[in-house]
């Protein structure tokens, strides 16, 4: 039994990349932003406050999946943007099933990263609770105009919540995934056993 975490960069590939890891390793994947939409589609909220606390409900039931998971013995593998704040409630997770952890670590070229952030922010694909602040779902025919972070933002936002330097203790795994092409799934997978 463990729990895998797999951290990094907005927008770095975490979530295309742990759902690979699932199926490599038959671990069951969460993801916070899977949840989030959930709730966004489910609840809605109507200021940048009740998004943040959607948010965080949605952490909470990260680890209550989680729990239901090592309650049973059994391994997963937890993706977000972890960071600083995230510690508290993984410590007490980790704690609490003495389970062993492995991060696994996205990180690379932050030009590179902040291209694709705003690639993802951009398409039709994302959703927009992820996207807007001030109210979502949106009133029927108002959309207001993408307003993207500069670079500068975009670094100092992910260095300050400690994204870049997530740490719970345990092994880590670092993946550079300015080309993301170019990431061993499988190697990654052997690495992570191989620490566990």
């Amino acid at each position: 039994m463990a729990c895998i975490l797999v951290a990094g960069l907005p927008a770095s590939g975490k979530s295309t990349l742990a759902a690979a890891l699932s199926k490599e390793l038959g671990f069951p994947m969460f993801s916070k932003d899977s949840m989030k939409e959930l709730l966004y589609d489910s609840v809605g909220f109507q200021c940048r406050a009740e998004k943040v606390a959607l948010g965080v409900g949605a952490m909470d039931i990260l680890y209550y999946c989680a729990g239901q998971v090592l309650s049973l013995g059994q391994s997963v593998i937890l993706e977000n943007n972890f960071e600083n704040a995230s510690k508290p409630g993984l410590q007490a997770l980790l704690e609490k099933y003495a389970c062993p952890v492995v991060t696994v670590m996205l990180t690379g070229d932050p030009h590179a990263i902040y291209r694709r952030f705003l690639e993802r922010d951009m398409s039709p694909g994302r959703h927009r609770g992820h996207v807007v602040n001030t109210c979502y779902p949106e009133p029927l025919g108002e959309r207001p105009p993408y307003v993207p972070l500069t670079f500068e933002q975009f670094v100092e936002g992910f260095r300050a919540r400690g994204m870049d330097a997530f740490d719970v203790g345990g092994p880590r795994v670092t993946v550079d995934v300015t080309d993301f092409s170019r990431v061993d799934i499988k190697a990654i997978a052997e690495e992570v056993i191989s620490l566990l």
